[in-house]
């Protein structure tokens, strides 16, 4: 199943989506979530973009980390506030109501790791290419670009399979909410493009969603 989709249809009523990812998705969010916290130190400084209801934000505070996150949609940010609040971690988390295309406002070389849990997918490529950028500019050296998000498949078989699973949810997406999918093509190209170094990389057995961490090399930027 597309989780982008399912994203989108749920984010038309924010305090149910929470639930209904997790119960749509067989709980397998949970678990890429927590393998990219997993990556994650106490005292180091965290951006998440588009951080929805704080998922990520809230591991990543959970690890010690003082996190911003940020999104467009205020629904989303007042439960993902008050889900801080309940974990009695608001002192370490701060939520913004920005879009990446606000990154440029962000001081260079200030975060340890930027993460995206399903947020590229809803960027044009102009937009991808530029948060890539951004993202490297602001992290710090050696920081970490933590994506999961989903993709293309490479072959043809997969990619006619992913479609067959999809066409359906697409469909009801954009009745719902007129708005459509735009799965990454070529994500760790687009990654290795912007200057980061590809450090790990897992694919779901269909190819149409991915966990990447990408390294910004050491040394400042020239």
């Amino acid at each position: 199943m597309s989780t982008y989709i399912l994203m989108k249809i749920l984010e038309s009523a924010p305090s149910r989506y929470d639930k209904g990812i997790r119960v749509l998705t067989l709980g397998r969010l949970d678990k890429v979530y927590d393998r990219l916290a997993s990556h994650i130190k106490g005292g180091q400084r965290v951006l998440d973009l588009g951080c929805g209801t704080g998922a990520l934000t809230i591991r990543a505070a959970q690890k010690g980390a003082k996190v911003k996150g940020i999104d467009i949609n205020p629904q989303m940010l007042e439960i993902a506030q008050k889900r801080a609040a309940e974990a009695n971690l608001s002192q370490n988390v701060e939520f913004c109501e920005m879009g990446v295309a606000e990154l440029g406002g962000e001081e260079s070389e200030s975060y340890d790791i930027v993460m995206s849990g399903l947020c590229f997918s809803e960027l044009t490529e102009d937009e991808l290419r530029y948060t890539l950028r951004e993202a490297k500019r602001i992290l710090k050296p050696g920081g970490l670009l933590l994506i999961a998000d989903e993709v293309r498949p490479k072959s043809i078989s997969k990619t006619i399979l992913n479609w067959l699973l999809r066409f359906p949810l697409v469909t009801i997406t954009y009745l719902i909410t007129q708005t459509t999918t735009k799965a990454v093509r070529n994500l760790p190209e687009k990654v290795e493009e912007a200057g980061l170094a590809i450090e790990s990389m897992r694919l779901s057995k269909i190819g149409n969603f991915i966990e990447v961490a990408g390294r910004r090399p050491k040394g400042r930027a020239k």
